[in-house]
């Protein structure tokens, strides 16, 4: 008798336990149900009291704010600086620039945007410019000499040597061009203007090469002429000797003869 009523109480005490649980079980569901329908900021379809927003409307980006140990999601319509926008089918994200010093990026390893001071060469931020680049038209971008526009190459000029156009067979042409814009206003980053090259023309005489040997030619002449008159007047000069010689021979020799 005794052990049938413990054996009734036993199962009346299981009973209350049970039902008790589900109460509290159902309590429970309801207020983490709350927690994630309920109170959300707008723009938010998913939220929770520890963690913020856990998904956005599909049109919003999800931005993750670290406070301390948790992570807080907000909505956003675009990223801010320092994160580019990842659009996805599940939801839209904002993540972190992972480039130093870049404060806005197009994807995770290319910055479009540096900090203040800091010029943006091919998706990198750098103190100054790379060498052999420099500031583009006032900017903060770096940009490289192939950017300067230049004209159009002139025609080659006329084959010389030294400065003269004659007196030689081989010599150099050359032509030029103009800059017509530069990087920064610095005309030393842009190509050459000049080109040489080598040419060959027919060897002529430069006029004044001409008078030159016309007038050494005419002294050559002149001295040449002096020389034939001194030995034209020498000539004449020796047969005057001769002849005034042979008339003092023959003078003593009439004398000598007997007179009749």
């Amino acid at each position: 008798m005794q052990l049938g009523l413990f054996v009734v109480v036993v199962f009346l005490s299981s009973m209350d336990l049970t039902g008790s649980s589900k109460v509290v079980k159902g309590k429970r569901q309801r207020r983490i149900s709350t927690e994630l329908s309920q109170g959300c900021a707008r723009g938010c379809d998913l939220c929770s009291e520890f963690n913020g927003c856990l998904r956005c409307s599909p049109k919003l980006f999800i931005l993750l704010e670290r406070n301390d140990i948790r992570q807080i999601g907000i909505c956003l319509p675009s990223c801010p600086l320092g994160y580019f926008g990842l659009r996805n089918t599940d939801m839209n994200k904002c993540i972190k620039c992972k480039i130093e010093n870049c404060e806005s990026c197009f994807s995770r390893n290319f910055c479009t945007k540096c900090k203040e001071g800091l010029y943006l060469h091919k998706g990198r931020c750098y103190v100054t410019c790379p060498e052999g680049y420099s500031a583009a038209n006032g900017t903060m971008e770096c940009s490289s000499p192939a950017q300067c526009e230049m004209s159009e190459w002139g025609p080659w000029g006329p084959c010389s040597k030294k400065r003269k156009l004659c007196g030689f067979k081989k010599g150099n042409e050359d032509r030029t061009r103009r800059i017509l814009q530069a990087p920064s206003g610095d005309v030393s980053l842009c190509p050459a203007t000049t080109e040489v090259r080598r040419c060959t023309v027919q060897k002529n005489q430069c006029p004044e090469g001409k008078r030159k040997k016309k007038e050494e030619q005419g002294k050559q002449d002149n001295a040449n002429g002096n020389r034939n008159r001194k030995d034209t007047k020498g000539a004449k000069s020796g047969t005057k000797k001769r002849k005034s010689k042979q008339r003092g021979a023959a003078v003593p020799a009439t004398s000598a003869s007997p007179a009749q």
